[in-house]
């Protein structure tokens, strides 16, 4: 399977990206990993915070690669592109996934459902994911990384 393969599968849709839509996601990447580290906020917000910032990045990534996740299952085909954009291991999905899974009980169906363990464990992962996606743009695709 490749991105290609998820193209002809309607799963993507192709995307020309700019400068400015990378500049503008990586600020959004940067808010929420400076947010999500408020004093205060309940483990389910700063997961919820934190797990937007890693779909962010892969979204930057998609986008870089000339994509666009389609409407359906949207937020799980961004996430499974980490495998082909940023080369993020299986290990690195399964537990972005399973966040993801989390924030939708924590937003959808049951307050508190997040520890605090859970909280920090998809800030650092976040964090993670943010460093590999800057060293992968300036490797990859310098032209698209904001002017200094």
């Amino acid at each position: 399977m490749s991105l290609s393969d998820w193209l002809k599968n309607g799963w993507l849709t192709q995307h020309r990206t700019s400068r400015e839509e990378i500049a503008d996601l990586l600020g959004v990447i940067e808010r929420d990993l400076g947010d999500c580290q408020t004093a205060g906020l309940s483990p389910d917000w700063r997961l919820t915070i934190a797990y937007n910032a890693g779909l962010q990045v892969a979204t930057t990534a998609l986008a870089a690669s000339g994509y666009r996740a389609s409407r359906e299952a949207q937020h799980y085909r961004a996430i499974q592109s980490l495998a082909f954009t940023l080369q993020v291991d299986a290990a690195g999905l399964i537990q972005l996934e399973a966040f993801r899974k989390k924030r939708n009980v924590s937003d959808y169906e049951r307050a508190g459902a997040v520890s605090q363990v859970e909280a920090d464990e998809m800030v650092a992962l976040a964090q993670r994911l943010r460093d590999v996606l800057v060293r992968w743009l300036e490797e990859k695709h310098p032209g698209l990384l904001p002017a200094e």
